[in-house]
């Protein structure tokens, strides 16, 4: 009787506990807009996007987003969007790409994770030395709409953590709820179009997502807290 009432007692406490941190403020470490994400990065030059309407916003539920494109010198252009969740205790949680292309009439017609290595910050020494890279797994997906063919990169990223799974997204914020009193994270989207005369241009479309990638994820940091 005695060791389980012990082990009542014990529940109890960390029942509290884990209450108390839920009720408590998140304590999300400082950040720079989204806003102030750079127009240029490299030798890509960026354009804003359209901004979405007030039904789109109200669907996605995210605190801040960015929708751009950028282009290279040629004028290969990629899109970027990143959607930016402060919390996600009320309801409004990270959207995969997969719920919301489909209702605009583009379907995945194939899907794979792919690894990228990632410059890992953007510091004063230089990007690319052995000891400042990371090895991230992100979605890539192809989708189509009649004879319009793109390639979509994606992935969540949350303190620090890349994933490309939803899934384990959502578990590790609720891992994160309970060690970190956070639920902040993000979604990052690259699409690439294809050339549906080119049989080369899905390949070259995937290699320039992979690239502009590479350029970005060196400066994501500073917009998404680790």
């Amino acid at each position: 009787m005695t060791a389980r009432a012990v082990a009542l007692s014990l529940c109890l406490l960390a029942g509290s506990f884990l209450i108390g941190r839920a009720s408590d403020t998140e304590r999300v470490p400082p950040r720079e807009s989204l806003a102030a994400f750079p127009m240029e990065v490299g030798t890509w030059r960026g354009e804003q996007a359209p901004r979405f309407n007030q039904q789109v916003l109200t669907v996605l539920g995210v605190d801040e987003y960015l929708n751009r494109a950028y282009y290279t010198p040629r004028g290969q252009a990629v899109g970027l969007y990143i959607g930016y969740y402060q919390s996600q205790r009320e309801g409004d949680t990270v959207h995969s790409p997969l719920n919301c292309l489909p209702g605009a009439g583009w379907e995945p017609i194939r899907k794979e994770r792919i690894a990228i290595d990632v410059p890992v910050d953007a510091g004063p020494d230089p990007p690319g030395t052995a000891a400042a890279r990371r090895t991230i797994v992100v979605n890539r997906i192809t989708i189509q709409k009649g004879l319009d063919r793109q390639i979509v990169l994606y992935w969540y990223q949350a303190h620090g953590r890349v994933v490309a799974s939803e899934y384990w997204g959502k578990i590790y914020a609720v891992v994160d709820a309970i060690r970190l009193n956070r639920t902040d994270g993000a979604m990052v989207r690259l699409i690439a179009g294809v050339n549906p005369s080119d049989p080369a241009s899905e390949a070259d479309a995937g290699q320039l997502s992979v690239e502009f990638a590479k350029a970005i994820f060196p400066l994501l940091g500073r917009y998404l807290p680790g």
